[in-house]
């Protein structure tokens, strides 16, 4: 099954949601709060975790390291669509699932892109 490790720039009520449908989510503010984009990428390798992300640096990053480990969800809604977020994520993973290992998505208002899948 799917596993994630989200951000702390990722909004907190995803990280309810996906654990309330029985998803395995880790919560970086939990394990190791205040951890570099680095040390977060190479949790999320070692664990091969989707990262949950709001934060544009980790695609830089991500695509830098030519290593996507899990697979990364970044996620880009504006503050006044932010009722529907974690609703629209829930979808997204139910929907894709292990499509999203692996690959790199963009999910925002209307639209998702999932990429080839990076390793």
């Amino acid at each position: 099954m799917i596993r994630f490790l989200a951000d702390e720039s990722c909004d907190f009520s995803i990280v309810t949601a996906l654990r309330d449908n029985r998803y395995d989510v880790l919560a970086v503010i939990d394990r190791m709060p205040g951890a570099t984009d680095q040390q977060v990428i190479e949790l999320a390798l070692a664990e091969q975790r989707v990262l949950l992300t709001e934060d544009k640096d980790f695609g830089q990053l991500v695509f830098a390291a030519g290593k996507a480990g899990g697979g990364v969800i970044f996620i880009r809604y504006p503050a006044n669509l932010r009722k529907e977020l974690s609703e629209r994520v829930l979808e997204l993973v139910n929907r894709e699932g292990d499509r999203l290992q692996h690959a790199f998505a963009v999910i925002q208002p209307g639209r998702v892109r999932i990429s080839t899948p990076l390793k």
